[in-house]
Formats: structure tokens, sequence, C-alpha cells
């Protein structure tokens, strides 16, 4: 890590055990003048998050909802990290279960899948802490690459953030040693739990730079980051389910939130971090409660459709969990014999909700795409470079 690069650093710069540079995060909050345009896009973002919000209150049954934009998360979060699992590989490993082999990235994707799940069921039992972030990291790294680096403990050496090879020297970023880390995770989890003079999404955008920035595991940091931006504010009640899947928005922008994460670091420039953080909230919420609209309307044309058909009726809010099935999986889901379950799913291939996608006469997968292509369509993307100062754009370039 180059310490030319911390003009004006919103920490300390450290040495390592080995004399290196690292860099310890100064307490939050820093001093913040904000610009009238980011009040503007506080006001839209809390906005766009109050009505996603009450879309999962109003729900006939959010946990239909739920199922599918947690997944997407899962993947989209686990493909930052260099996953190369998409949304349909994950419903179809949740549907042939017992006939697919298992695939790393998959395995990788569903604990995500399984830690966001159980981190929003343990607010019910413990506050945001160390404790529940260390639940987390748990879950997440459970049988997948890294599972041998401490699953559920903070490291008890120094780590780096780099391309495979790079040391301390080389490394882009090296964060806090042992000593400094700990410190810095009891005035983070001393943040996340206070009531902040700042508004709650300014908050969160600061304990998630604050987070990365202090990097306390050995692996799987970013996707730690990013559960905890939806289990935050589950916790402080402006979400009121998982139906924010914010990762859409960070893997669209990549190079710029890695970016602006490490300008917080070396220049104090957090405006333009929360730009882009509130940018990102605006986008995505108001998508997530357009693609929630679409899904119930499709139910309720499906349900017309099927009002006679009991079993197929049955089918249809399962299909808006995972639009993929087998005959098998019908079997499991509606308790009945196979030619019933066969005949459940022949009545909504009939009437064009379903789809065959094998091609097989044996081990047929059904797919109702147009729920697919609601649940995995992308974000209209944002404009993100106006968002931030000119004079970022350039020093970013």
């Amino acid at each position: 890590m180059d310490s030319k690069d911390f003009i004006s650093p919103s920490g300390s710069l450290v040495r390592t055990a080995k004399g290196n540079h690292a860099f310890s995060p100064a307490p939050l909050p820093p001093n913040l003048q904000f610009d009238p345009d980011i009040v503007m896009l506080l006001s839209q973002a809390d906005t766009a998050l109050a009505e996603l919000s009450a879309t999962g209150r109003y729900l006939p049954n959010p946990h239909l909802l739920i199922a599918p934009y947690v997944r997407r998360e899962a993947v989209l979060s686990s493909r930052i990290e260099g996953t190369q699992t998409n949304l349909s590989d994950l419903f179809l490993d949740e549907v042939e279960e017992d006939a697919r082999e298992k695939d790393a990235d998959v395995v990788e994707v569903r604990n995500y899948v399984h830690a966001l799940e159980h981190g929003i069921a343990l607010l019910n039992d413990l506050p945001l802490s160390l404790r529940l972030v260390r639940h987390l990291h748990h879950d997440l790294m459970q049988g997948v690459r890294g599972a041998n680096k401490t699953p559920g403990e903070f490291r008890t050496g120094q780590n780096i953030v780099g391309a495979k090879g790079q040391d301390e020297i080389t490394a882009s970023y090296v964060p806090p040693p042992v000593e400094e880390m700990n410190a810095a995770l009891a005035t983070w989890e001393q943040y996340i739990n206070e009531d902040a003079s700042s508004p709650t999404l300014i908050q969160c955008a600061l304990q998630h730079v604050q987070f990365e920035s202090i990097h306390p595991f050995w692996d799987g940091n970013g996707r730690i980051g990013r559960l905890l931006i939806t289990i935050f504010l589950i916790n402080k009640g402006r979400l009121s389910q998982p139906l924010l899947y914010l990762s859409a928005f960070i893997e669209e922008h990549r190079q710029d939130y890695y970016d602006l994460l490490q300008r917080t670091r070396t220049r104090s420039e957090w405006n333009n971090w929360i730009r882009f953080f509130l940018t990102g909230i605006i986008e995505i919420a108001s998508d997530s409660a357009q693609q929630a609209s679409a899904l119930i309307q499709l139910r309720e044309d499906y349900r017309e459709k099927m009002k006679h058909k009991a079993k197929a009726l049955m089918l249809i809010d399962y299909l808006l969990t995972n639009p993929y099935v087998t005959v098998a999986r019908a079997r499991k889901i509606l308790d009945v014999s196979q030619p019933t379950a066969q005949s459940a799913i022949t009545a909504l291939a009939d009437a064009g909700i379903l789809a065959e996608q094998t091609g097989r006469s044996w081990g047929r997968v059904y797919v109702a795409k147009p729920i697919l292509d609601i649940i995995d369509a992308k974000p209209k993307p944002a404009n993100v470079s106006e968002q931030l100062t000119p004079k970022a754009q350039t020093n970013s370039a």
C-alpha cells in the first residue's frame, strides 16, 4: 500500500508487524458538510425506501416475494467476489437438489441466502452486534473456499486487499493490524446501535465503509459488509422485509464502488460515496417495488386462470418463490401422488404458465418464464457519473 496515496486520510497510517503501512479508520461519524444535491438525493432515497417498505408490509403474503429477492441479492453479491452462478442456477439447484452435483459457486450463494435469513431471524434475540456478525460469517463460510479461515472468528493476523500474489507493499489496501482492528470494531458496534444525529441512510452508508475498511475476517468481508446493509435497515425499522437487492447496483458499478470506498480512506471524500450509495438506494428500491407490483399482478392473473384447478392453483404461490418445478418437486409441495402432481403441472402448461425446458421424456424441468423474467430483470441503469463531482471523476480515472 502506497502511503503517498493518503493525501487527506479519514484515519491514521499505522505500521504492521512487518513494519509496512496499514490504515486504521477514525471512529464514526466524520465531520460532514452536505451539499444541496445530497440533501435532495437523501429525500428521494428516503421516499423510495419508505415505499418499498410499505410494499413489504401490505403484500398479501410477503414470504412469496422474500425468497426470490433474497436469492437475487445472494447471487449478485457473490458475483462481485468472482462466482459465476446466476439466478437460474440457484433456482435449479433447489429444484433438483438430490439430482445435481454440488457446484462450489452455488454452495457459496446458498450460504449467503442462509446467512441473510438467519441474520434477520437473530435480530429477534440479539442486538445488531459483533456477535451477530460472527454468526453471519460462520454461516457464509461453511464448506466453501475460505472455510479453513476460521469461520465465525475475527482474524488474528494481518490481511491485505489486493490481487493474488500481492503483499503489504504492493496491495491496493492494507486494513488495520489486529489491535487497531479490535478497537475499530468496538467503536463500529457502538455507532450502529446509537441513535445517530445523522439520518439512518447516511448512517448506513458510513457504517458500510467502516466495516469494509476494518476488514475483520480473513475472507468474506465484502459479502458480510453487503449483508449488513439489509440487516442494518431492517434493524432500524427502515425496511420491513429483505426486498432490497443493493448488490445489483454495486455489481453494475463495481469499479466506482471500489474506487469510492478507497477515496473515503485516502482523501476523506465522504460526499461522493454518499451520493453513490443514495443513488443506489433510489434505483434499487424503486425497481424492487415495481417488480413486487408486477409479480402480484401476475399472481392474480394466474390465480384467475387456475381458479377451477385446485392443485394447480396451489402451485402458483410456490412458483413465485422459485419459477422452476419438476413433478417430484410438485408432488412434495402438494403432498399428492405422482399422477396428481403431473396433472397439476400439465394444467399449468396448458394455460401457458409453465413451459418444459429440457426436451427430455424423463426428469423434465418446467419453468414459469414470465415470473423468472420479472425476478431476473436488470434495473434501469443510473448514470452514476452525473452524481459525482467533476473532480472525483477526473481523479478516479
